[in-house]
């Protein structure tokens, strides 16, 4: 089958890897807007929405914007492939804009940090799916074809799925972000758990885009930033209190 890749970024570098790894007689077609089409990586919006599956590796706030760009250059059986780290958002973008047309809203959970230093090795990596407008054999043969390659897949809904994110991969955005800036840094005496603090500090402090985006559209981040907030200030009552 043939695969396009609409985005260019960290992540769809990522996808385009595992893409030829997993499915190495695939044809990968990519678009990116910082790339002269050459027929051999890159190709014209055109080109790759007609391929069979078209996965958006693209920034949240213009995820809107892409889908209206290829509604109506995307093959009669294309399959649109989201790849957001929030779901409630673009999958009510992608019914009202896509109806009836095959797509399903995903979330790959890891990003090119941690599949390098697990050196590549997928197994024990989960890629959730929420919702989805396949037939009930395509989307069995994708879940096969997903777990034969290693990944753990889970099913949720797409409330679920930005429920549980707000605390735990923004909440992970968030705490490395405060410690980055705060020019906190690795030593030769670090403790174990530390190390576990840094390595999840240095998976994310790149992302700053991300961690806007998930802010401003997932809708849960705002009442777990308010939660983290009562719990800081608790913890700095119990620093006060006398033994």
């Amino acid at each position: 089958m043939d695969i396009g890749i609409i985005g260019y970024g960290r992540f769809g570098v990522l996808l385009h890897e595992m893409i030829s790894r997993f499915t190495p007689k695939a044809q990968v077609r990519v678009f990116s807007r910082g790339a002269v089409p050459d027929s051999k990586v890159f190709f014209t919006l055109a080109e790759v929405a007609q391929c069979d599956a078209v996965v958006l590796a693209v920034p949240i706030h213009v995820f809107e914007d892409r889908i209206k760009e290829i509604l109506p250059l995307l093959g009669k059986g294309s399959i649109v492939v989201d790849v957001a780290t929030v779901k409630t958002h673009t999958v009510e973008i992608l019914k009202r804009h896509l109806g009836t047309r095959p797509f399903v809203a995903t979330h790959p959970m890891f990003g090119p940090e941690s599949y390098e230093k697990k050196d590549k090795d997928v197994n024990g990596f989960r890629i959730v799916i929420t919702e989805h407008t396949l037939m009930p054999e395509q989307h069995d043969s994708f879940v096969a074809f997903l777990t034969q390659c290693g990944f753990d897949v889970v099913e949720m809904s797409a409330e679920s799925h930005d429920k549980h994110l707000a605390e735990t991969l923004f909440l992970t955005h968030f705490i490395g972000q405060v410690v980055s800036r705060g020019g906190f840094n690795r030593t030769q005496i670090d403790t174990v758990s530390f190390g576990y603090l840094m390595d999840a500090v240095e998976s994310v402090r790149h992302d700053i885009g991300l961690f806007q985006d998930v802010y401003r559209f997932n809708p849960y981040c705002e009442e777990m930033l308010k939660k983290f907030e009562i719990a800081e200030a608790e913890v700095h009552e119990l620093l006060q209190r006398k033994k």
